[in-house]
């Protein structure tokens, strides 16, 4: 089967994330599950139940994600409360340790229950293994499917039927301390020559300019995706990994050329190659770095979360990634796009309790997860509802106003593919490839996968 793309969530208007839908909770068609709306329903029917074990698998742990982590246990005690027959078991690792331990459970379908997938390219090669579940009948009850943002449920769908439910939408803005722009007397760039001046200029001054950690390689793939953006409009990349383009374009070599010139003015920290992505986080929050490109999944450590200074998050800011003069892009262009949503394993044992609880806990996280953990969720949202920090509301109208949002590279990617170019990223970074060969490598690789 051809491999689907997800190009762009033009579909987000401003109208569709201001109304908040609260869906109902009545779960009576599911013989496994309580009626949310009674607390809990039949206490006796509940008791006559069989006592299971639902595993849950996310990668939020409690202390890289702490408001993530409070926001989930606290749901899962209010699932297990309102389903006494249920005990959910979690398990929580690291972005990348989870990634791994998905695909090591997977080879031998012993997926969890419930876990976290990312859409398009990384979710397919599962579903077409017979990994997971679908979940349109969770999304037919009390017509759930009206509650999400338009374009988030497709972006988990293969062949117009849904796979997970969203929990993120993001967008990737290049975060900046503004203690340190005003202490190096430099500005916010507007175009890719004024960015290089602002590195100049605080590298020169002993300043790291940029907090990159890429031996996590898609934190460098963002870099490479915003300036193929910008010089060759959204259409350059996608075309390229829709097979409807190539990727020997001389617009998306011209993006790898300008990698290798920032690489050339020591845009990023030392050793950024050999950094996970939480090595380059802390030292950005350590005020060791002035800038730092991640989503908005990471406001949070910006806004709410307590446990960062207050001056450091009083001096965060963000700006949209620069133009490239005479490039084609958008500068009101993002990269982004659904994060994780929830899968439920299709040979689960317990497989009617865990749709009650991905439709519960998907709905609970978006009421809370937007004032409670500065999340934009998947789930539609009435900003005069709640009470939001300025640099989340500043982030959410971007993501309103913007004029495209590009998925991340290497999520629309099938997987042998997604690893050819997280690896040429990291030569690309690492100056161990040309430009040109960095796109070549690309194109035979799509290719091969067509």
């Amino acid at each position: 089967m051809k491999k689907k793309s997800f190009l762009s969530l033009m579909a987000l208007s401003t109208a569709g994330l201001i109304a908040l839908s609260a869906c109902g909770a009545d779960e009576s068609e599911d013989a496994a599950s309580a009626d949310e709306n009674n607390n809990g329903g039949d206490t006796n029917e509940a008791a006559e139940q069989e006592e299971v074990t639902l595993d849950f698998m996310h990668l939020w742990p409690q202390g890289s994600s702490p408001d993530h982590y409070r926001i989930v246990t606290e749901i899962i005690e209010e699932f297990e409360e309102m389903h006494p027959h249920v005990t959910v078991e979690m398990e929580v690792l690291e972005n990348e340790q989870y990634k791994n331990k998905l695909q090591v459970v997977s080879s031998s379908n012993q997926l969890p229950d419930v876990g976290m997938t990312w859409p398009a390219g990384f979710l397919e090669p599962y579903v077409n293994g017979d990994l997971f579940a679908p979940l349109d009948d969770a999304l037919e009850e009390d017509n759930m499917r009206d509650d999400f943002v338009a374009g988030t449920i497709e972006a988990y769908s293969v062949d117009d039927e849904a796979y997970a439910l969203p929990l993120e939408l993001n967008i990737a803005p290049v975060f900046y301390n503004q203690a340190i722009f005003d202490e190096y007397g430099v500005e916010v760039p507007e175009t890719y020559d004024d960015l290089i001046e602002v590195i100049d200029t605080l590298s020169e001054g002993g300043m790291t300019p940029i907090a990159l950690g890429n031996r996590d390689r898609w934190t460098g793939s963002l870099w490479y995706m915003y300036l193929a953006d910008r010089i060759g409009g959204s259409e350059a990349l996608n075309s390229a990994i829709d097979r409807s383009g190539s990727f020997t374009d001389e617009r998306l070599v011209e993006a790898a050329d300008r990698i290798q010139e920032m690489v050339d003015h020591d845009a990023f920290i030392s050793g950024f190659n050999g950094l996970s992505d939480q090595e380059a986080k802390a030292e950005f929050m350590n005020g060791n770095a002035a800038m730092y490109l991640i989503g908005s999944w990471d406001l949070p450590n910006y806004t709410t979360n307590e446990e960062v200074p207050q001056e450091f998050r009083d001096s965060i800011d963000f700006f949209k990634f620069p133009e490239v003069d005479g490039g084609d892009g958008d500068i009101d262009s993002w990269v982004g796009g659904p994060g994780v949503g929830l899968f439920v394993a299709e040979n689960s044992d317990v497989k009617d309790e865990a749709k009650a609880f991905v439709k519960h806990f998907t709905e609970e996280w978006g009421k809370q997860s937007v004032e409670d953990a500065g999340v934009i969720p998947g789930t539609q949202v009435n900003t005069d509802e709640v009470d939001l920090p300025d640099l989340f509301i500043d982030v959410l109208d971007e993501l309103n106003n913007a004029s495209d949002i590009t998925l991340f590279a290497d999520v629309q990617m099938s997987s042998g593919v997604a690893e050819t170019h997280l690896n040429m990223i990291q030569s690309l970074f690492g100056e161990d490839v040309t430009p040109e060969e960095f796109a070549e490598t690309h194109e035979e690789a799509l290719q091969e996968d067509e």
